[in-house]
C-alpha cells in the first residue's frame, strides 16, 4: 500500500484548483491549510472538497460553531457566527479547515452538509443547540446536549453564566418545574496567604 505525504503547499494548491472563485480567503499557518467560503457557496464547496481528485476529503472529523462577538477585545467588526469544519483525506493523507460565516447575525443559517458527510449530523445539532446556528436541510435539527425546555444557546458570548431558568422537582406537583433563576451572581476571589515564612520554607 502506498502512503502519500502531501505538503501544505500542495494541499493549498489543490484546494484553490477545486474551489476557484468560491474562495474568499485561503492561508497556510503552522502547516495547516484554512479556507474561507461564503454561505451561499458552502455546500458546493464541501462537495468539491470531497470529490475533486486533488482533494478527496472523504471524512469530516469535526464541525463546530464559533461566536466572534468578543473577538479581538471587541475590535472585530465582521459577521458574528462561524461554522468551522475539519476535513481529512485518508487516501491522500492531507487535511484542511473549512470556515463559513453565517450572513445574518440575528438568524444565523448555513446549509447542512449531512448529505456530503453523514458524520455532520450530531455536530450540526450541537452547533445548533449551543450557538443557535440553523443548518438548512438538516432532517433532524433539534437539541442534543441541553434539555428540550432549555431557553437560549449557552455558548453564545452574551449568554449569562447562570442561565435564564432553573429546574427543580416539586413534591407537591409530583413533577419537575421550571422557574426563573434564583442564584445570585457573585465573584469569588481566592484567599491569598502572604507570610514571610509560610510553611517554614524560609
Amino acid at each position: 500500500m502506498t502512503v502519500y505525504s502531501v505538503s501544505p503547499e500542495s494541499t493549498q494548491a489543490a484546494v484553490q484548483a477545486a474551489l476557484g472563485d468560491k474562495i474568499n480567503r485561503i492561508s497556510t499557518d503552522l502547516g495547516e491549510v484554512t479556507v474561507w467560503v461564503s454561505a451561499q457557496d458552502y455546500h458546493d464547496a464541501a462537495v468539491a472538497l470531497r470529490d475533486a481528485p486533488g482533494c478527496r476529503f472523504e471524512q469530516l472529523l469535526d464541525l463546530c460553531g464559533v461566536d466572534y462577538s468578543e473577538f479581538g477585545d471587541g475590535t472585530y467588526e465582521g459577521a458574528r457566527f462561524c461554522v468551522v469544519s475539519h476535513l481529512l483525506s485518508v487516501s491522500l493523507n492531507q487535511r484542511v479547515r473549512l470556515k463559513v460565516f453565517a450572513s445574518n447575525d440575528g438568524m444565523p443559517m448555513v446549509q447542512s452538509v449531512t448529505d456530503v458527510w453523514n458524520s455532520a449530523n450530531w455536530f450540526e445539532r450541537e452547533a445548533f443547540d449551543l450557538y443557535g446556528i440553523v443548518f438548512d436541510g438538516h432532517n433532524d435539527l433539534r437539541r442534543i446536549l441541553t434539555d428540550y425546555g432549555f431557553i437560549g444557546h449557552p455558548f453564545r458570548k452574551d449568554f449569562p453564566t447562570t442561565g435564564h431558568v432553573e429546574m427543580r422537582y416539586d413534591a407537591a406537583q409530583a413533577r419537575v418545574v421550571y422557574q426563573p433563576v434564583t442564584i445570585e451572581t457573585r465573584e469569588i476571589t481566592p484567599r491569598i496567604i502572604r507570610e514571610d515564612n509560610y510553611g517554614g520554607l524560609n
